[in-house]
């Protein structure tokens, strides 16, 4: 046995020679004291200095496990040594006969999955075998007749609440696997409590996870770009948001302000996003920025991601618009850089921002400046319209060029009449949007949307719900189709668990999920099972440098400094 070993097993050695510790003696609690002291050292040891431990961390990875393991080596070792596994203890002793209750009543209460039992009176049976009516913890098993005369305090292990989940696409087998929500208002940390397996709930392992909100998260799924709120369902936000469940989408895309408007959006967001994040669609700011003035439009683009709503809500990310001079847009290499870099700046390296671009037709690949801009981004969202071309080779076009940059490629698709643009009159029919899904699956992008809401038509939304790409679904690894894959490498990057967005499952993908759920407080299982994709898809206000949480919301929004880059002058 490793020397580092003896220090946890010295308080064992200790109390088998102490007077009093003995059970013949009567008086156990110098053993549970020892043992207790065990487990404590065994806890506070690096695992440098505790090779057994590193041996424990390999076979038990899940949190909770490796305590429990060791507590039962240790407890085994000690009862052993001293004759009692062979004897063992009567179903009738309790904790009064043994002298341990005011150590269990101690142990309890470090214990959330523990419970004292208070002596209760006579359990009476019902015939209809309903154990609801029974005195006791939930979950705990009937009392003998003994212990219900003894009037003695006992332990009862409780197994975690069955509660229900969010909605998400989950095979049928697994939509039983539920969770409750409670949400904070200022973080919108999300703490999830799952259906334990037999060992998480004898463990008392499996019982809460929480959404690791250190870094955003992308827009990856299906979206849809909103533009007049008025003319979106009517102007009804519940409309909108119980269209957006019904067809699948993941999230929207509300447009905050421009250099000529200004950052107008916050009405509309007040009621948009508290509906959309309790419905788990994600909101993602957009900001036409002319680049007249850099720093005028980097300031109004963070005051846009720095509002907070009375609920306590803020947008999931941000998109630049950044247009040709066609539509008005100062636009050169050196100004559209400039406004990307103090944006970085502004918001920090761990807040998403997405680049929207012109589609890179062979001839905007020589004029438009997209190595300026697209390095400075989390993603690159091409304009993929394909008016009067084919929408399949327009985007295998645009996701090959702009797979370069190394960033996700989330294409925007037509959704909207072209014929004034000189495409074919009226929205795409369901055709052309089928293919535009299929090529862009095929091709690697991560995601996409469509521009616009108001200008889709019924058959567009009906094409959209019955599309099977960029849909999220819990299932094992080898029933995952690689659009999937690539958008769950994309998000677990985004996230901060950097693996390469292949579309192809292997270690690392394996290993970057299993870290994440363990941030989490999930099994680390290394699959994307109902639980996991319920954190993944929860919205929550993503972190901003410079913005500390401000106590309800409003319009104070902490001190932020904008880090803004002169261009000179």
């Amino acid at each position: 046995m490793p020397s580092s070993c003896l220090p946890c097993l010295a308080p064992l050695v200790a109390a088998s020679t102490t007077p009093g510790s003995h059970p013949d003696t009567g008086d156990p609690t110098g053993l549970l004291d020892s043992l207790r002291m065990a487990v404590f050292a065994f806890r506070s040891q690096p695992p440098d200095r505790f090779p057994v431990r590193l041996w424990f961390r390999q076979a038990f990875p899940r949190p909770g496990e490796v305590v429990l393991a060791a507590r039962l080596v240790l407890a085994s070792a000690a009862l052993g040594s001293l004759g009692l596994l062979a004897a063992g203890l009567s179903e009738t002793t309790t904790a009064v006969e043994l002298g341990l209750e005011p150590a269990l009543t101690e142990l309890a209460a470090g214990d959330p999955s523990v419970a004292v039992v208070p002596p209760s009176g006579p359990v009476h049976d019902q015939d209809d075998g309903d154990d609801t009516a029974t005195p006791g913890p939930p979950g705990a098993a009937p009392e003998s007749p003994a212990m219900q005369a003894s009037g003695a305090t006992r332990l009862h292990r409780i197994s975690p609440p069955v509660r229900l989940a969010p909605a998400v696409v989950v095979p049928e087998a697994t939509a039983e696997v539920v969770a409750s929500r409670r949400l904070s208002r200022l973080s919108r940390t999300q703490v999830l409590a799952a259906a334990p397996s037999p060992l998480d709930a004898a463990s008392g392992f499996g019982t809460e996870s929480v959404v690791p909100a250190d870094a955003g998260a992308l827009p990856l799924g299906v979206g849809m770009w909103l533009y007049a709120p008025e003319e979106i369902e009517g102007g009804s936000v519940d409309a909108l948001v119980a269209r957006a469940q019904q067809v699948g989408l993941t999230h929207v895309y509300v447009r905050t302000g421009s250099s000529k408007g200004g950052f107008y959006a916050q009405h509309y967001m007040d009621e948009l996003l508290p509906k959309a994040h309790a419905a788990d669609i994600r909101v993602y700011g957009w900001d036409f920025p002319y680049l007249d003035d850099v720093n005028a439009d980097v300031s109004r683009a963070l005051a846009a991601v720095t509002y907070t709503t009375p609920s306590g809500d803020r947008i999931d990310g941000f998109a630049a618009d950044i247009e040709t001079a066609s539509e008005g847009t100062n636009l050169t290499a050196e100004g559209a850089s400039a406004y990307s870099q103090n944006l970085r700046a502004a918001v920090g390296e761990a807040y998403p921002l997405v680049a929207v671009v012109p589609r890179p037709s062979p001839k905007m690949q020589t004029r438009y400046p997209y190595e300026a801009i697209v390095p400075f981004y989390d993603a690159v969202a091409p304009m993929t319209y394909w008016l009067n071309r084919q929408p399949d080779t327009d985007v295998v076009n645009d996701v090959g060029f702009l797979s370069r940059f190394g960033k996700p490629v989330i294409p925007i698709g037509q959704a909207y009449d072209g014929a004034p643009e000189g495409g074919r009159p009226g929205p795409p029919p369901p055709d052309e949007i089928r293919r535009f899904l299929g090529a862009a699956q095929q091709v690697g992008a991560a995601g996409t949307s469509f521009w616009s809401w108001q200008h889709a038509s019924q058959d567009i939304w009906d094409t959209l719900q019955a599309a099977p790409e960029f849909r999220w679904e819990a299932k094992p690894p080898a029933e995952l189709r690689p659009d999937q894959v690539r958008g769950l490498q994309a998000q677990l990057s985004a996230l901060g668990h950097p693996v390469p967005t292949s579309g192809i499952w292997d270690d690392l993908t394996t290993g970057a999920l299993r870290t994440y759920q363990e941030r989490a407080g999930l099994p680390h299982s290394g699959i994307l099972d109902a639980a996991t994709l319920a954190v993944i898809m929860q919205p929550f206000n993503p972190p901003v440098a410079g913005l500390a949480p401000v106590a309800g919301g409003g319009g104070d929004q902490g001190g932020v400094d904008l880090g803004i880059i002169s261009l000179g002058g």
